[in-house]
């Protein structure tokens, strides 16, 4: 890559962690609660992927278990997560998305899309196909 071509890159991608990170902002503004982005995300996984000990969703999250301790008691104080005892090890807890919790992402994910939906749609049908075509790209790049 010459110096011209890598230049243009780190301006390209400047630009983009500018325009993700205020988009990102934007969105978690449309969620209307308390829930912090570590809660949010920590109930969205155990959503998506089902029960786990509190360890596991550490290790998913990426964070130490001291800090997944603290997430999981707000969780469960705010009844959107339940503990109950693992089934193998006494010494453990599986914790699951209660049925608040479930409502409670239903409805973050319904305010944001209807968001984000407006804002496509204020957009020229140019602009919403390039943006089609670049949403497989935003996948494989967050996914790396």
């Amino acid at each position: 890559m010459d110096e011209t071509t890598k230049a243009a890159v780190m301006s390209l991608a400047e630009e983009l962690r500018i325009s993700v990170a205020r988009l990102s902002r934007r969105l978690r503004a449309q969620a209307g609660d308390d829930l912090s982005v570590t809660q949010f995300s920590a109930l969205a996984v155990l959503e998506r992927h089902g029960e786990m000990t509190p360890g596991e969703l550490a290790g998913h999250e990426r964070v130490r278990p001291p800090s997944m301790t603290r997430t999981v008691a707000a969780l469960e104080a705010a009844h959107l997560v339940a503990r109950r005892p693992h089934p193998t090890d006494r010494r453990q807890v599986v914790l699951a998305v209660t049925e608040a919790g479930s409502t409670l992402l239903s409805e973050h994910r319904r305010r944001k899309e209807a968001w984000l939906a407006q804002r496509v749609a204020e957009l020229t049908d140019e602009e919403r196909a390039v943006l089609e075509r670049a949403v497989p790209l935003l996948e494989r790049l967050s996914r790396s």
